[in-house]
């Protein structure tokens, strides 16, 4: 089931590296793209007070907003620029590709190759300014009505002025986070958009990690849960290091083509099926709506009237559905097992796929093309999936249920921790791949060399 490991070490030498001069460059753009983004999530929106900011912080603790803020980095927590982040975005990408997978017309132009994917693109931009401009205006009345309800003024002028500033303020920055994701991308090494997010992730470690010297020197922090964590991290990452890359490789041969000797030769490849095709969309979204009332009750906060039978309903529904509680560990391992075959579904088309390699003259071997096919591709699917499915539970759920049993807060949660792993490895893949043709140049330049000697 899995796929053999890539051996990076013994490809990757120092020696080599040094030789790489654009791969180098390529590292030190990456490098300053990203500190130009943390610089960016210290620059506060105008007019904002933040002293208030504190306690505002405090207050929506533990809901949407909290995690919401940490993919940004803390961006969302200081109302900098970039306090949407790339957030947006993602949705936005996440929207098209289902839109796509559903409408006919959209599906259309997905398949007319580079042209409809610049337009798809070009569709998710624009959901992305309509976004933060929903966004950013929610959020800059939301920093308003605080004010008002709780004495102290988030904002020094509130008015529409500052709404709009606001709503320009967050648009920009969030197209400027894409301008930059999109630099990286194509001048530095890696995904940019996904190097933000996980630069915004890694950020808050030094913070965690100081936290827990902390409580461990003042004895809150025992030695046995401390090294607990530790072990559960690691086995963490060593996991989603092997899941992520494992994949069912499906056979498919092509009929004989005559090669140039006139011998009859079948062409054989694979179609390599991933165990978790749906990445981490799945726990962001059960973890959004199970996070969802938390979030209005906490925005609420003084206008909710708890004596009245609505509002004992909700508090009474938020005391089981508060982090490391029976209900929401189960509602949020549902939630996660749904969306894992649901966005799988919208992912991966198989009477599309199978319908490809008809028109190729493939087939998979004691499989007829077509219909039967598409049965065989579901099938197979399906089963990956259901394993996929427990996989992305147990890794989201068992940090949630350490942190409820000890009561230490950890920042590197599944879902976090899957995106750091994913972005890594796929990081040192792409350096592995610029090694490997800076190699191969080396060796086409002394053959070269060679057959002028001679």
């Amino acid at each position: 089931m899995a796929s053999r490991a890539d051996s990076f070490a013994s490809n990757i030498s120092l020696a080599n590296f040094s030789k790489a001069t654009e791969l180098k460059n390529r590292i030190w753009f990456t490098i300053g793209a990203l500190i130009v983004f943390r610089f960016l999530s210290f620059v506060p929106l105008p007019g904002i007070n933040a002293s208030a900011l504190n306690q505002l912080a405090d207050q929506t603790r533990g809901g949407v907003l909290d995690m919401f803020n940490m993919f940004t980095g803390g961006s969302l927590e200081r109302m900098s620029l970039i306090a949407l982040g790339v957030m947006p975005y993602i949705t936005a990408s996440i929207v098209v590709q289902m839109a796509s997978a559903l409408h006919p017309t959209l599906a259309a132009m997905k398949k007319e190759g580079t042209v409809g994917r610049q337009k798809l693109n070009q569709y998710t931009r624009y959901g992305t300014v309509f976004l933060c401009t929903i966004q950013g205006w929610f959020l800059a009345a939301g920093l308003e009505s605080y004010g008002a309800s709780s004495g102290i003024a988030a904002v020094v002028d509130p008015g529409y002025m500052f709404r709009v500033g606001a709503v320009i303020s967050l648009v920009g920055g969030t197209m400027f986070l894409l301008w930059l994701g999109e630099q990286i991308t194509s001048r530095g090494i890696g995904n940019g958009v996904s190097l933000i997010i996980m630069a915004g992730i890694v950020a808050q470690f030094p913070t965690f990690v100081s936290n827990m010297a902390s409580g461990y020197s003042e004895g809150s922090i025992a030695t046995g849960i401390l090294l607990g964590f530790i072990v559960m991290v690691v086995g963490l990452i060593l996991l989603i290091s092997f899941f992520e890359r494992a994949q069912r490789r499906l056979l498919v041969q092509y009929p004989k083509r005559a090669t140039q000797r006139g011998m009859m030769q079948a062409d054989r490849s694979h179609l390599p099926l991933k165990l978790n095709t749906a990445g981490v969309i799945p726990p962001i979204f059960a973890s959004s709506l199970l996070l969802l009332p938390l979030t209005i009750t906490q925005f609420a906060g003084n206008s909710l009237d708890t004596e009245s039978t609505t509002g004992g309903a909700l508090q009474t529904v938020l005391q089981y559905l508060q982090h490391g509680q029976p209900l929401y560990m189960t509602l949020y391992a549902v939630g996660i097992i749904f969306f894992c075959f649901f966005y799988t579904a919208v992912v991966f088309n198989p009477e599309e796929t199978a319908e490809n390699l008809k028109k190729n003259g493939g087939f998979v071997p004691g499989i007829r093309p077509g219909k039967r096919t598409e049965e065989y591709l579901d099938y197979v699917l399906t089963r990956i999936t259901v394993i996929g499915a427990i996989y992305l539970t147990f890794v989201c759920v068992v940090p949630e249920y350490m942190i409820a049993q000890t009561g230490v807060p950890l920042f590197l949660g599944g879902t976090s921790l899957l995106i750091v792993v994913n972005v890594t490895v796929d990081t040192i893949s792409q350096i592995q791949s610029h090694l490997l043709a800076h190699q191969y140049g080396d060796l086409i330049k002394k053959a070269k060399l060679k057959g002028r000697l001679r």
